[in-house]
């Protein structure tokens, strides 16, 4: 198998026991019209009598002698008791009780030793429900990533009764043998040969190119200004969110309307992802004003963006770059217009840049990280950014788990020491799944960031139609 990636690489070499380096979703499903008191453990069977999970999953991590080199992915055996569990919730079973067994089961680092995943089935959710906590290592997978993955584990079909490895095996089944596949063993060798001799010839161009469009990514993100993303993550402001993480976590959920995303964006001529950071700004400002803790200038935020991915690895391809929130500004209409003019003139600077570019653009965002996670310093350096504000889509049509229907889809995330807050939102089947990730020590009452990010969604809309019809108001 391959070696990781230098990024991949990095989320490794920045566990610990109180930075664990996974990321998580919970889904919650309602149970089938037919279904029995036994369907949970049904759906444990089932998934355990035809595991799957797509590689790298079916393997574990092997460092080579000196462990100045990246790790490699070797196969390895599953052991589907241990990677897929059954809980079962204490009474009444209401999203509180779920959301603290979901917070202790992401606090809990995995074991590397293993493939790096686990699957908990949890049934005894209210309201006919059941629901599924997965995680997986972050060097292993990224957010579209993990949003691919869950796509070919569910159906839209209510019918479908086969589990994932099941529907899985069968759509192996039905591609047959590689057309393309090489049959001589000789043809074969020599094919590797000259792809290897190609690949070598492409990766010194490529090296020289990226390095020089690199450094004119850098040049452009670098003007504008207070436009410019550079310079507003060298003047981040320290906040509560900034500050040593502790080992244990909880996650704030808010499930709220799509279409309220869109209709903001059509009449602000802006993208949904727009309205995402001003509600956050918004739930935050007021977080901390309540807490006497707002600073003058606007907190920021770490905005990931997917990279193509052509090699079919798992791993992480992701850039990204830092966006000021506007929480020094009152009017939400404001601080949404602020934001947009940002991210537009942010992401027509990054699209002058190649692919290979904008990764290892990504990897220098990271060292600073990693470096003070590897030495204990990060949490005394000035922050880079106050929040990871993630938006993955998950799916625009209803999806379901052998005819359970998938209700909500709630993600997880990683913390690093000096950046206690996570919020990463999906969209699934005309719904916004807001999912926060907090250090339980360093962020209490995690959950009214979630509920003020709802009550900000609706400021916003009512902002909105005061400046379209003032008489409104």
């Amino acid at each position: 198998m391959h070696r990781l990636g230098l990024l991949d690489t990095a989320f490794l070499r920045m566990e610990s026991s109180r930075t664990p380096m996974h990321v998580g979703g919970l889904m919650t499903f309602r149970l089938p019209k037919d279904a029995g008191p036994d369907y949970p453990s049904t759906v444990v069977e089932r998934l355990r009598a035809f595991p799957y999970m797509p590689a790298p999953f079916n393997c574990r991590i092997q460092w080579p002698l000196s462990r100045a080199m990246p790790p490699r992915w070797v196969e390895a055996d599953t052991d589907v008791e241990y990677h897929i569990r059954h809980s079962a919730l204490p009474h009444p079973g209401g999203e509180r009780e779920l959301g603290a067994l979901v917070s202790r089961l992401h606090s809990n680092a995995m074991d590397l030793n293993r493939p790096p995943w686990e699957m908990h089935i949890i049934e005894g959710l209210e309201n006919n429900r059941f629901a599924l906590y997965l995680k997986a290592h972050h060097s292993a997978i990224d957010g579209m990533g993990a949003m691919k993955m869950v796509r070919t584990w569910l159906s839209p079909d209510p019918t479908e009764t086969r589990s994932p490895g099941e529907m899985t095996a069968a759509a192996e089944a039905e591609r047959g043998p590689d057309a393309r596949r090489l049959q001589d063993a000789s043809e074969q060798r020599n094919h590797h040969l000259r792809a290897a001799l190609e690949r070598s010839l492409q990766n010194g161009r490529l090296r020289v190119e990226t390095a020089r469009d690199l450094a004119a990514t850098f040049y452009r993100l670098g003007q504008g200004g207070d436009n410019s993303v550079i310079r507003a993550a060298l003047r981040t402001p320290a906040t509560p969110f900034n500050q040593r993480v502790t080992a244990q976590r909880r996650l704030g959920t808010q499930l709220l309307d799509l279409t309220r995303f869109q209709s903001i964006a059509e009449r602000m001529d802006c993208t949904i992802n727009d309205v995402v950071l001003t509600i956050c700004g918004s739930a935050t400002r007021r977080y901390l004003q309540e807490q006497d803790a707002l600073p003058e200038g606007p907190l920021t935020a770490s905005v990931p963006i997917a990279l193509p991915r052509s090699d079919g690895r798992g791993g992480n391809a992701v850039s990204g770059f830092v966006c000021p929130l506007g929480t020094d500004i009152d009017d939400p209409v404001e601080r949404l217009q602020r934001i947009s003019t940002i991210t537009h003139r942010t992401k027509e600077q990054m699209l002058c840049a190649s692919s290979a570019a904008l990764e290892r653009f990504g990897s220098f965002g990271m060292a600073p990280l990693m470096l003070g996670q590897l030495t204990g310093t990060l949490p005394k350096w000035p922050p880079l950014f106050n929040v990871i504000v993630s938006n993955v889509v998950a799916s625009k049509e209803k999806l379901f788990m052998m005819g359970a229907e998938l209700e909500s889809l709630y993600p997880m995330s990683i913390l690093f020491d000096g950046y206690a807050l996570n919020l990463t939102v999906v969209g699934y089947a005309g719904k916004v799944c807001v999912g926060y990730t907090g250090c339980r020590d360093a962020i209490p009452s995690l959950q009214r960031l979630a509920v003020y990010t709802g009550e900000a969604l609706s400021e916003l809309e009512d902002a909105v139609a005061s400046r379209d019809d003032p008489l409104s108001a």
